[in-house]
């Protein structure tokens, strides 16, 4: 285990991984019917391979919020420009 403290984003992101994992694992159980000759899976298989993508789309939000607290943070850390100090006057 990591000594790093989580950042905004890193929860979404593990959770997309493994929504994406569970739907790729789908995917594959739903595609081996056709490659056997045996009967396809139930309906219920063809559902679950949608967490492929949204699985993706969970961990793309998830990066995309992390950036967002570390240009938040670089902001806050940075001192103010020479052009902001001179318009608040």
């Amino acid at each position: 285990m990591s000594d790093e403290t989580p950042q905004a984003g890193d929860l979404l992101v593990r959770i997309g991984a493994i929504m994406f994992l569970v739907g790729a694992v789908a995917t594959l159980a739903t595609v081996m019917p056709l490659f056997l000759g045996t009967d396809p899976l139930p309906s219920v298989f063809y559902a679950v391979c949608m967490l492929m993508g949204a699985g993706f789309v969970v961990a793309a939000a998830g990066v995309i919020r992390s950036a967002v607290a570390q240009r938040r943070q670089a902001e806050a850390a940075s001192p103010p420009s020479a052009s902001s100090a001179s318009s608040a006057t």
